[in-house]
């Protein structure tokens, strides 16, 4: 029996980019909701406990109201909102953290699907701090340039307008009060003990990712490179099929376009710099592996199913 995956918010960015991933799958059953009744409690109620797996791609307060409608020990749910990311009992979704994170996934009922900036920092950082490149109190700080369909449908209707604000030309730095929402899972997957400082940016083009994360001198350990960051983040992501390090270039005459990942569910992460300072940049798409295509890779973790099908 093929097992049954319903999308809670089928209509939003993630919902729509989860639905295109599995729609024309054979090896599960999507239930559909109609669209009359789509925020109806009970009919939800109901859609939520007939499936095996259930995507959330709702607000935070909806994520968790809508856990709180399952009603069995057996449906088990990915949650793309920020409501569990930190939440006890709930398993973070990025399969690539350590060698035994995707045997967690595999066996939990309740995954909270990675940030997209989260993402990016998360896949550079993890692997340094355990390494010990750097410390859990080493002072870091983080930007990361995005399109601008992580703001969802209002965000992408405004850059559409023929008589738009001239302002969205230009990329524009936001979170501005250092208050992001993605911090907290930035600091705690990292193990870091205070967090980044975090400056997100957005920009005129539709999809795509790049965090960068500075490592100056001072906060490396001693006798640290970049192409010994490089050496160790290569070992780190051995094997991996979605994760990859770009070769090491030196960053001679290197331009990383943010976008380079638009369309896909892959991540790859640069190093670059000289001499005992190095920065590292995660670059994906905000779409792919920032959101829908993390997970449907959880979602076939969890089913015992081939990891990156779909993608």
């Amino acid at each position: 029996m093929k097992p049954k995956v319903f999308i809670d918010g089928k209509e939003g960015t993630t919902g729509l980019q989860i639905y295109e991933r599995l729609g024309s799958r054979e090896d599960i059953e999507l239930l559909l909701i109609s669209e009359e009744k789509r925020k109806d409690t009970e009919e939800r109620r109901k859609f939520l406990n007939e499936a095996d797996i259930v995507f959330l791609c709702l607000p935070d307060a909806a994520a968790k109201e809508a856990v709180e409608l399952i009603e069995n020990d057996r449906t088990r749910v990915i949650d793309a909102s920020t409501a569990h990311r930190t939440a006890p009992g709930w398993t973070y979704g990025f399969p690539e953290l350590d060698r035994e994170q995707r045997g967690k996934i595999a066996s939990s009922r309740r995954v909270a699907n990675p940030g997209c900036h989260a993402t990016g920092f998360i896949a550079a950082v993890a692997p340094l701090l355990r390494s010990g490149v750097i410390s859990a109190d080493a002072p870091l700080s983080c930007f990361s340039l995005t399109g601008f369909s992580g703001g969802g449908k209002k965000m992408i209707a405004q850059y559409g307008e023929e008589d738009r604000d001239p302002a969205l030309d230009s990329p524009r730095i936001y979170g501005t009060a250092l208050m992001h929402k993605h911090l907290p899972e930035m600091t705690a997957v990292t193990g870091l003990t205070c967090a980044p400082v975090f400056c997100p940016i957005v920009a005129d083009y539709y999809s795509g990712m790049q965090t960068v994360t500075p490592l100056p001198a001072g906060i490396l350990a001693e006798g640290m490179t970049a192409e010994r960051i490089h050496g160790i983040l290569s070992d780190w992501y051995a094997g991996e099929k979605l994760v990859k390090v770009a070769p090491f270039t030196g960053g001679i005459n290197d331009y990383l376009a943010s976008n380079a990942f638009s369309g896909t569910n892959g991540l790859e992460i640069f190093v670059g710099g000289s001499g005992d300072s190095a920065f590292v940049a995660s670059r994906f798409d905000n779409l792919g592996k920032g959101a829908s295509g993390a997970a449907v890779q959880n979602m076939n973790i969890m089913l015992g199913l081939d990891e990156t099908a779909g993608l």
